[in-house]
């Protein structure tokens, strides 16, 4: 048996003594400390122990992390420095920070994290560098928790409880007093706030600050996943009041400032389950070949006013949100779903663009005014797609014109550029406890190509109105919704990866070039085994769109000028840019400061990005949820995925995706060959790639972590 040493826990390790005499001096920085002073701060007692210390120190020395100014007597070689940035949590214990200069990541250990979690601002004080390795840090400050809530099931005991939590973020268990549980239960799902985290304890301490209901359910499980991303899933009560009061009717005075258009065609087109319409067109032939048509959107902003409760409401949501079977609304419902909404054979106040258009789509002239109409009909897509697949039903002649002048311009916009990316939206049909029943697919047809036509040229046509420069003028500060170019290098890997699977695509990085090899990639694997996986693999090679007062266009819709003006009963930008088109159009005041601005778009832009995943995070819980009930079943899929722990892969009827782990695959010992996004068995050669079709029995379902584990079935 070896002597004991360094804390009576056996032989010391090498490595492990280095962190210790790491972390030793950077707290005792500036002192000079002898090896005896040392082998009492680390409790080395073995004669192993002291010895390797000694080495270890002579080694410091020697690469220049510490001095030795007299004989055997050490001290830190040079002055900590501190930085400030974000830390992110990793789950092998090598955690990272990212300071806000951009200069490299800094490495941060587990035992000199000071608790700090995913998206903390702190505070990093940096070791002397070592030879060979990268910079190495510990935070000394938790300057801003990002994250102070955390959801999660209840663990009760007789005297405290315990948040289980299945957050990324939160790596411990959160004890709660027993006091503190807000008559939480055990199973039930809870909101917990954080109190704590002393350093020296293992478990921060929180409080319950509200109970969404038993684990399993479907209104918890929602509610959860709002929760889990910061956002609302109620709405106060003072902004639901504060919108009771606002008044119903429109009157004579209001109308008299308006342009009337209640005496021309005019209809909304929506889903099937719509409540809030925002956009309307109304069209009348006016001769010589020309056509007035109207795009009329719900004038929030004349019944929210800025800075008001409901407008400082709708800016913190920013945005409406969509899960599986509820919609949290960025209004209060009396007016999104009353008050604004564009509702069949009532009057209503609009926000509008009206186009003068002839029979080839061109524009000839539009203005922009405050409106008041009376929609005639309320169309749903399919009833839309019906008539113009038929040539029959309600305003028939109206509906054709349309379609055939959305048709031109969708044309037009794709030999400009435009990227055409039509991917399947995923729903469920789910009964009054919210069980999924089944999973079914929409695609975008000629009547939502109809609405999206005209709203992109409203959006267009508004943005180039402020943004295009005129001789001698600045333009004013506004709204704009962009999107960046793709990395060119990311496009060269996205022409590598369908280059192995059989297909070709010119990574050029020119603007034009690069969207019409893409738009050719998209035509030649529509309907291939592929495609699902190139489209997906696409999209990540895009850009995200955004909101800035900075326009540099938007590639995707090939574009020079765009915003968001359609849809203010929804989106905030929405609502910022009817305010910017009041005060520059019709009170013509001078420009808004931009720096203001920017900080609003940035808000919007990242609530937009929380809202979505917040809906992923829904449309994947209930993916899980419905496959839960087809435990044992076989199924063929399609591999969407691979990584060097297992394949992903796709079920084909229903798009729902699991993981086949490479532990489970038996008959040969399987590697990871990234560079050909396939594994290899390393004896027989067998080989499975993106896009191979296979077959698969589901064999777990877990709901906590949206995860589904599937094995394969060999034929």
């Amino acid at each position: 048996m070896g002597k004991k040493g360094g804390k009576g826990k056996g032989r010391i390790n090498k490595n492990s003594l280095v962190e210790m005499l790491v972390g030793l001096f950077n707290r005792h920085e500036g002192e000079k400390m002898s090896p005896k002073e040392i082998f009492k701060e680390l409790n080395l007692t073995s004669t192993a122990a002291r010895t390797l210390c000694v080495h270890i120190l002579d080694d410091m020395v020697f690469e220049g992390y510490l001095m030795e100014p007299e004989f055997r007597r050490y001290v830190l070689a040079n002055n900590v420095s501190m930085l400030y940035g974000t830390f992110s949590r990793n789950r092998d214990g090598f955690n990272e920070f990212y300071p806000e200069d951009g200069s490299e990541p800094v490495l941060i250990s587990e035992r000199n994290s000071a608790h700090a979690l995913t998206d903390d601002m702190v505070r990093v004080a940096l070791f002397a560098r070592r030879r060979g390795r990268g910079r190495e840090g510990e935070v000394v400050e938790i300057v801003k928790r990002t994250h102070d809530t955390f959801v999660g099931e209840l663990h009760v005991e007789k005297h405290y409880a315990f948040l289980i939590t299945e957050n990324r973020i939160m790596p411990n268990d959160i004890f709660i007093p027993k006091d503190m549980l807000k008559g939480g239960k055990n199973g039930d799902k809870a909101v917990v706030k954080l109190l704590e985290w002393p350093l020296d304890s293992k478990n921060p301490v929180g409080k319950v600050v509200d109970i969404l209901g038993k684990s399993g359910e479907n209104n918890a499980e929602m509610n959860a996943i709002l929760a889990e991303y910061g956002l609302p899933y109620k709405y106060p009560e003072a902004v639901e009041e504060a919108a009771e009061k606002l008044p119903v009717g429109i009157t004579p005075e209001e109308i008299a400032k308006r342009e009337d258009f209640r005496g021309i065609t005019t209809f909304t087109i929506d889903p099937d389950d719509a409540k809030d319409f925002d956009d309307a067109l109304s069209i009348r032939n006016i001769g010589e070949g020309l056509w007035e048509i109207g795009v009329h959107i719900a004038d929030v902003s004349h019944y929210v006013t800025e800075g008001s409760l409901i407008d400082k409401e709708a800016f913190k949501r920013a945005t409406s949100i969509y899960l599986v079977d509820r919609t949290i609304p960025m209004l209060p419902e009396r007016l999104c779903n009353f008050l604004c909404s564009l509702r069949p054979n009532e009057e209503k106040l609009t926000y509008s663009v009206v186009f003068t258009i002839n029979d080839k789509a061109e524009v000839k002239k539009f203005h922009i005014t405050r409106g008041v109409i009376k929609s005639d009909r309320r169309f749903t897509y399919d009833e839309v797609q019906e008539i113009i697949e038929n040539g029959k039903g309600d305003f028939l002649e109206e509906i054709t014109v349309l379609n055939n002048l959305a048709q031109k311009m969708r044309e037009k916009r794709f030999q400009a550029g435009a990227i055409d990316f039509q991917q399947a939206q995923v729903h469920f049909r789910l009964d009054e406890k919210g069980k999924p029943l089944s999973v079914y697919f929409s695609e975008s047809n000629e009547s939502h190509q109809l609405i999206e036509e005209f709203m992109l040229l409203a959006n267009r046509s508004v943005a180039e109105k402020i943004g295009r420069k005129g001789p001698n003028s600045t333009p004013k500060t506004f709204v704009y919704r962009i999107h960046d170019q793709p990395d060119p290098e990311k496009l060269s890997m996205l022409s590598k990866f369908v280059t192995k699977l059989g297909y070709k695509m010119k990574s050029s990085s020119g603007r034009t070039t690069s969207a019409s090899a893409l738009n050719n990639l998209l035509k030649e694997i529509h309907g291939s085994k592929e495609q699902n996986v190139i489209e997906q693999i696409s999209l990540r090679t895009m850009q995200k769109a955004r909101y800035s007062t900075g326009n540099i266009g938007h590639y995707g819709l090939a574009f020079r000028y765009y915003t968001h003006f359609t849809s203010p009963i929804r989106r905030y930008p929405d609502l910022m840019v009817h305010r910017l088109l009041d005060r520059y159009l019709t009170l013509e005041a001078r420009s808004v400061n931009q720096s203001k601005y920017e900080d609003m778009c940035e808000h919007c832009s990242a609530q937009e990005q929380v809202a979505a995943n917040a809906e992923r995070a829904s449309i994947k819980y209930k993916q899980v949820e419905f496959m839960s009930e087809h435990i044992g079943e076989v199924f063929d899929a399609v591999i969407s995925g691979v990584t060097e722990w297992g394949l992903y892969t796709e079920i084909n009827e229903n798009k729902c995706e699991g993981m086949v782990p490479i532990r489970t695959l038996d008959d040969d010992y399987y590697e990871f060959d990234d560079a050909n996004y396939c594994i290899v068995g390393r004896r027989h050669r067998r080989k499975f790639t993106i896009g191979d079709p296979v077959r698969i029995r589901i064999i777990r379902a877990n709901l906590d972590r949206k995860q589904l584990d599937f094995e394969l079935i060999e034929d």
